[in-house]
């Protein structure tokens, strides 16, 4: 539980009556609501500085400051690096998404157009690549002597040749979160909204729909209709380049846990086993014979 005396520290909830409820979910933060008789907030501590993951907590302050202008965040309402802390909004009577909640295909329309929404704000702070994250991420891996899964380094010459696909067709980047698991995305029953944005930056559009079917293990179809909602037609050379960059997100995110498990020692949370998975679901698509078909999929013009 949130000690109160960090909570006394916090202006806004100083000196006033409170309740305090840890929120589940969070492997970077703990989180809390702390309700007052002026409102419900959510308390984001810090579990680590974030250095080794490339978390920068300014640029996620200012992110989440863009995001809630842009109509799907929740509204910001202080920041203290010195304590580790963010307070933002609770948004009442929402729903937190599950798996089942995105294999459910009547809501992929409606992730599309809180991905819209998101896409179409206040550019962000920063860049977000994944391509240079994963490349950063193995540095540090090896480096520190963090442990590497099996083969891993035999799919680089791959990614080499994705990347080089992916820039033929590039249109630049919109604000992005990145890091769109279930527990990110809440209902109110009216619409979307997108939380946490530790990743958050600007990024291809085609990486956060492949990070939302690759976060969730989606069938190949939901992808194709997450991506035809989000950009009103159908475009196969979009759908591809989505599925492409599900797979760099599931390789990147692979060596995210990887770090976590070599460093993390107040989080009791299995990363390695999490990442494994992410990594014999890469390996799978790594070794379709149908990759080479859906990097020129992405390379020509519809």
């Amino acid at each position: 539980m949130a000690a109160p005396e960090l909570l006394d520290r916090i202006p806004l909830l100083s000196g006033v009556p409170r309740s305090v409820e840890e929120l589940p979910g969070g492997l970077t933060n703990h989180n809390y609501k702390v309700t007052t008789p002026s409102g419900a907030y959510v308390v984001r501590v810090w579990a680590s500085d974030g250095t080794l993951l490339a978390i920068d907590r300014d640029a996620e302050h200012a992110n989440s400051i863009a995001a809630a202008r842009a109509g799907v965040g929740a509204p910001v309402h202080d920041y203290l690096p010195g304590l580790g802390v963010l307070v933002v909004g609770f948004l009442p009577g929402c729903h937190t998404f599950t798996e089942a909640d995105l294999h459910d295909q009547a809501n992929l329309p409606r992730v599309a157009e809180a991905c819209r929404r998101l896409h179409a704000g206040p550019r962000f702070v920063r860049d977000f690549d994944m391509f240079e994250v994963q490349r950063r991420y193995l540095e540090i891996v090896r480096e520190r002597g963090f442990r590497l899964p099996p083969r891993y380094l035999d799919f680089m010459p791959t990614v080499t040749q994705i990347r080089k696909c992916l820039a033929i067709r590039d249109e630049g980047t919109v604000p992005c979160n990145n890091d769109l698991l279930p527990g990110n995305i809440l209902d109110d029953g009216e619409r979307l909204w997108l939380i946490d944005y530790e990743y958050a930056g600007n990024n291809d559009p085609c990486f956060e729909l492949g990070n939302i079917w690759s976060e969730s293990a989606l069938p190949p179809g939901h992808l194709e209709q997450l991506v035809t909602a989000y950009y009103g037609r159908r475009l196969r050379h979009k759908i591809a380049r989505a599925r492409l960059l599900g797979l760099m997100s599931k390789y990147g995110w692979t060596l995210w846990a990887s770090i976590q498990d070599g460093a993390n020692e107040t989080i009791d949370f299995d990363f390695w086993s999490w990442g494994m998975e992410k990594y014999e679901r890469a390996v799978a698509e790594f070794t379709d014979p149908g990759l080479t078909g859906l990097m020129e999929e992405a390379a020509r013009a519809d």
